[in-house]
């Protein structure tokens, strides 16, 4: 049987290994979706891929998790980590009143733009800043939006690395520390060799933009 798929704008045939390999990546996509989902509602970790860097994530809800998290990464509980949602309307749902004026913003932003909301509501209370700040990212990448939509709840996500240590710019730059700790690690994404780099960070107040990290 002859396969033909799309490619920028251009008819190409597949070769039967080409459409065995898609299969199979579907399989593992779907396989490490639903792994994901049951790690996440028993309030462990996981290891993920996401629009930037890898991220270790657990339920943004579930304080226990938080704490996991920051005693695995030896890192202060001061310092907030960030949020990952998957539409506008979460942001509006965990933050009190956020200006729109921010998803303009966003909408015109050429990479990956956390922002730090005033008046955070409904989070686990160790994840939010002392000042009551919340720093969030509306992710675009499809393993992590579907995996955030399915759950219907935000999910933590920080680098994955010891505090104070470099950040890991692919899978393969993980420790084998980090690793060991996580209850799931997803496969989908992990053979990517090109290095990712942190979101850019603004803190939104007011229709103010100050740029934390460009």
């Amino acid at each position: 049987m002859t396969v033909l798929f799309r490619k920028n704008g251009n008819t190409k045939r597949a070769t039967n290994h080409e459409v065995h390999n898609e299969s199979i990546n579907k399989m593992n996509f779907e396989t490490d979706i639903e792994q994901c989902l049951k790690t996440l509602s028993d309030g462990g970790l996981i290891l993920y891929p996401t629009d930037t860097v890898w991220g270790i994530g657990c339920d943004a809800t579930n304080e226990k998790g938080v704490e996991k998290i920051y005693s695995l990464k030896k890192r202060p509980d001061e310092k907030a980590m960030i949020v990952l949602v998957a539409e506008e309307k979460d942001v509006l749902q965990y933050t009190a009143a956020p200006d729109l004026a921010v998803f303009d913003y966003l909408q015109k932003a050429n990479r990956p733009t956390t922002v730090i909301y005033e008046g955070a509501i409904g989070l686990a209370a160790n994840l939010v800043a002392a000042d009551g700040s919340i720093a969030i990212r509306i992710c675009k990448e499809p393993f992590c939006k579907q995996l955030i939509k399915r759950f219907r709840k935000p999910i933590v996500s920080t680098s994955a690395n010891i505090s104070g240590s470099a950040v890991a710019g692919s899978f393969i730059d993980i420790s084998t520390e980090i690793k060991k700790e996580m209850d799931y690690i997803v496969q989908y994404r992990q053979d990517d060799t090109i290095a990712a780099f942190p979101s850019s960070l603004i803190r939104w107040y007011h229709g103010q933009i100050e740029v934390l990290r460009p």
